[in-house]
């Protein structure tokens, strides 16, 4: 088991330490490490088990977890009134936000979402993305309503 096994490092170590571990899994050897580098562990682990509060939050795959956290992200370069006409389209976006420029919005419907950008508004740079296990984890972690499994350690 390694705990924060990274922290520290520079890049070329750091990109040393993963071709190491990739090497080793190929082997068949399990390599478990703990993290709160959700970046690292979204590109190297096969098998993610997030926990909060001493609680398993979600076990499983990166798609898996990341598919309990729903939604997309749409962002696209926007005129006010374009966002405004999408919002009144889209009554149920999760998030409407903006980022270097771009307006950032969330929701179920990310292909209906990105065909009214492309085709009703002057929405220019469209790109749909996932949520990151970052999103994930802060979804899963305030989502009241679940029931997380206590764990014993």
């Amino acid at each position: 088991m390694l705990d924060e096994p990274t922290a520290g490092m520079d890049v070329e170590s750091r990109r040393s330490f993963w071709a190491t571990m990739r090497a080793d899994a190929r082997r068949g050897r399990t390599v478990v490490f703990a993290t709160h580098y959700l970046e690292e562990a979204d590109a190297f682990a096969d098998r993610i088990v997030m926990v909060a509060k001493g609680l398993i939050v979600a076990d499983g795959s990166v798609a898996s977890i990341r598919a309990q956290a729903s939604g997309r992200s749409v962002s696209a370069l926007m005129s006010p009134s374009d966002v405004a006409r999408t919002q009144a389209a889209f009554g149920d976006l999760a998030e409407v936000g903006e980022r270097g420029g771009r307006t950032i919005l969330r929701t179920d419907e990310s292909d209906d979402l990105a065909r009214f950008l492309l085709t009703q508004t002057g929405a220019r740079n469209v790109e749909i993305g996932s949520r990151n296990l970052e999103d994930a984890f802060v979804a899963l972690t305030s989502d009241h309503g679940r029931t997380p499994e206590r764990i014993t350690l």
